[in-house]
């Protein structure tokens, strides 16, 4: 069967893709895999994660209602927004199916063979499970099998510091854990404004929670019960004794098995596919959008964004493209961290000129009428 557009992943960037294909009135395939239709953002990620800080803001309940409130929250919210929505798609069809290439016109899934006159993927990523020695043995959990996860250990570590880990740092010690957050870095967020993110920091220690920087991690271990992390802090080894791991540390793209090299597309060392300022693929009939393409921003907002663009710019030569330096992000803790544009640093590097000023917000009136400042 031949298909105008096939689209494999069913996440925000080929959602939105599969939305605007079908308002061009495309016969359009929609295939999806591993996580529900939606993909991360409402499944996994913003949904999830922002309703477990405002529990834990509000300590309306102890945490495994407030997990069960959760995915509750998660299932209702795929099904109005997602699942019901793709019912009123009458130009798109929707396969749950793991997809691979078998040339460049044409892909298989479920021992079925479709063909396509282009192609979008954005198969999304999945959480980086890095190099440590016994990682695998002890046991961790990570964004995905934390938020299904009713137990709230008494300790533990978060290894990585960036929007993940502090986010869920925030949540875990608000509803009772004792928090240890181990970053490679010497910043809790290095892409972020450095008065602001040390800010930050100072907010969360105060909160109880333990920030350890330019820690290189070595191994981890079973002892007594407990699992155990070893680390390096400027030469110097220490350990921890936690009840729980949680790995933070980015997210690897979904490209090892598309079999990409008989549809010429290519990837990085990074395993990210490789696209132009129109979001084109080294084949210029397939499109990458979101955490599998090498844009800077990896947002669910960006993906959304990014899918509707490919379908216009593969369909109607609309040759349209997204400035990233005017893409906001925001980190959910409880302050939020927001930002867009660049950094004081970036800008002096690029641009050799920095007009630079901050402004408090206590002297912001709705923040002092709110009591936030």
């Amino acid at each position: 069967m031949k298909y105008d557009l096939i689209i494999i992943g069913g996440g925000s960037g080929g959602f939105a893709s599969a939305i605007q294909a079908n308002e061009l009135g495309l016969k359009t395939l929609l295939l999806n895999s591993s996580l529900p239709v939606g993909g991360t953002c409402v499944n996994v990620g913003c949904v999830p994660s922002k309703t477990l800080i405002h529990f834990a803001k509000n300590k309306n309940f102890d945490f495994s209602q407030a997990i069960e409130k959760e995915l509750d929250l998660v299932k209702e919210l795929r099904r109005e927004k997602y699942e019901e929505v793709l019912k009123s798609l009458e130009n798109v069809e929707f396969i749950e199916g793991k997809a691979k290439f078998v040339n460049e016109n044409e892909i298989e899934v479920n021992g079925q063979k479709f063909q396509g006159e282009k192609f979008i993927i954005a198969t999304g990523s999945t959480a980086n499970v890095p190099e440590i020695e016994g990682i695998k043995e002890v046991g961790y959990l990570t964004h995905v099998s934390s938020l299904s996860n009713k137990n709230l250990p008494s300790s533990i570590a978060i290894i990585g510091a960036g929007p993940l880990g502090l986010e869920f740092s925030q949540i875990y010690s608000r509803f009772g854990s004792k928090v240890i957050i181990l970053q490679r870095g010497n910043s809790i967020f290095p892409p972020g404004e450095k008065e602001l993110t040390q800010r930050l920091k100072e907010i969360l220690e105060k909160e109880g929670i333990e920030i350890r920087l330019n820690v290189e991690i070595k191994s981890a271990r079973k002892e007594n019960n407990k699992k155990i992390v070893k680390f390096l802090v400027e030469g110097r080894e220490e350990e921890i004794a936690v009840d729980e791991i949680l790995l933070a540390a980015g997210k690897t793209p979904n490209t090892a098995e598309l079999d990409l090299e008989k549809a010429n597309v290519k990837v990085s060392e990074k395993k990210v596919i490789i696209t132009n300022e129109f979001l084109q693929t080294s084949n210029p009939k397939i499109f990458a959008v979101g955490d599998v393409n090498d844009k800077p921003l990896r947002l669910e907002t960006t993906a959304a964004r990014e899918g509707t663009i490919a379908v216009l710019n593969a369909f109607t030569q609309a040759k349209i493209k997204i400035d990233y330096n005017l893409v906001p992000y925001t980190i959910f803790t409880d302050p939020e961290l927001a930002g867009i544009g660049f950094t004081e640093e970036r800008q002096i590097k690029e641009l050799g000129v920095c007009a630079c000023k901050i402004l408090e917000l206590k002297f912001v009136p709705k923040a002092r009428i709110i009591n936030r400042t």
